[in-house]
């Protein structure tokens, strides 16, 4: 299955581009002989300034046919590393070609695209910078696929 990090904003060099280069090269590593990935970033940006809609349309403009939709929003469901492990296992035993993870910029996703998602996920109660939530949601995946493999890197 393989998994896409679908974004608005562009990350430049620095310290959050290190940190999702490690986690996408650990993810593609330890993925591979799951049946998970690869793992690519998709960066849109709206330079024209049409807020929400412009972003949106953007986004669409990326997303993979037929891919399952994961939205990240503050009001999703929070669960653990496990069970996030465990879902990422089910998307992909249950057939599905690729996986999106959608994060919006500074205003958020558009409601249009939020009910397309067949899943939403929140990192917390709180609002993160989407520049971090990237971060986290490749190491995130990158954890799930260590859980997956057995390996020593997440341990309960």
């Amino acid at each position: 299955m393989r998994v896409h990090i679908c974004a608005v904003g562009r990350l430049r060099t620095g310290p959050e581009r290190a940190l999702i280069d490690d986690y996408v090269t650990r993810f593609d590593r330890t993925g591979r002989r799951l049946g998970l990935g690869p793992l690519s970033l998709h960066e849109v940006e709206d330079r024209k300034g049409g807020g929400r809609s412009a972003e949106a349309a953007l986004l669409e403009r990326v997303l993979p046919d037929g891919a399952m939709l994961v939205m990240l929003d503050e009001r999703g469901e929070v669960i653990s590393s496990p069970d996030f492990a465990d879902r990422l296992a089910g998307w992909r035993d249950a057939g599905r070609a690729d996986l999106a993870f959608l994060i919006g910029g500074a205003d958020g996703l558009v409601p249009e695209l939020r009910a397309r998602a067949d899943f939403t996920l929140s990192f917390g109660r709180m609002v993160w910078p989407h520049l971090l939530v990237r971060v986290m949601l490749a190491e995130q995946l990158y954890r799930a696929a260590s859980i997956l493999a057995g390996g020593p890197y997440h341990r309960i």
